[in-house]
């Protein structure tokens, strides 16, 4: 991630991944699917940020004008066969969300991890006191982000217009779903320096993960 604050000499979160309608639609999916591409484009020094109607007008198309929430393989198979804004996505794989190695590799190799979570009670309050998500009692809501980085501590994600910081713990008690993307934008110079292409493809196929289990529809507001 900070790889593209200093490529795009930018460093407002809110600037580079807005809101995009999450405040009042259940488009977080839709959200999430910007967020990434902006960060795929931020790894090569392209600036090119979704506008955030046509990140509504999307969802909208998608649950035929119902703000029903989706679920993400829908979006991700619809982004595999159609382009967005501009890019159409070349490929993606399930990962182990339980699997801390295989989450962290693909942060690292293919600069972010398109996911899934229940919502824990507490989410809200602790995103707008800017603390760090923790476990609680989940709800019957589901929320869709980006994750763009880890520590020991555990992820930041992108959503509400913000980054957000949850704890491993977090991870390992609400998040169901996790995938590796591979963008168009890794075939050129400075996505993942000392991959390359043909690398990072059979690296996505290294951390892959068949799906057996039903997919959930997220929609929080």
């Amino acid at each position: 991630m900070s790889q593209v604050y200093k490529k795009l000499k930018v460093s407002d979160p809110a600037t580079l991944f807005p809101m995009d309608g999450n405040d009042t639609y259940g488009d977080c999916t839709i959200a999430a699917l910007a967020h990434a591409e902006t960060v795929f484009r931020g790894l090569v020094g392209n600036e090119l940020i979704m506008p955030s109607p046509a990140v509504v007008k999307l969802y909208l198309q998608l649950t035929n004008g119902v703000d029903s929430g989706m679920n993400e393989l829908d979006v991700l198979n619809y982004w595999q066969s159609n382009r967005v804004s501009g890019d159409e996505l070349i490929a993606y794989a399930k990962i182990d969300p339980k699997n801390h190695t295989e989450v962290q590799q693909a942060l690292h190799l293919f600069g972010g991890v398109y996911l899934g979570f229940q919502v824990q009670q507490n989410c809200q309050q602790e995103f707008q006191s800017h603390k760090p998500w923790t476990p609680g009692p989940l709800t019957n809501d589901g929320h869709a982000v980006f994750a763009v980085a880890y520590d020991q501590n555990g992820v930041t994600v992108l959503t509400w217009g913000n980054t957000q910081n949850g704890t491993w713990g977090w991870w390992d008690e609400c998040v169901d779903e996790a995938y590796a993307l591979l963008p168009p934008e890794a075939q050129k110079p400075g996505f993942a320096p000392g991959f390359d292409f043909a690398q990072l493809k059979a690296d996505l196929a290294a951390v892959a993960q068949p799906s057996t289990k039903p997919q959930e529809t997220w929609k929080i507001k």
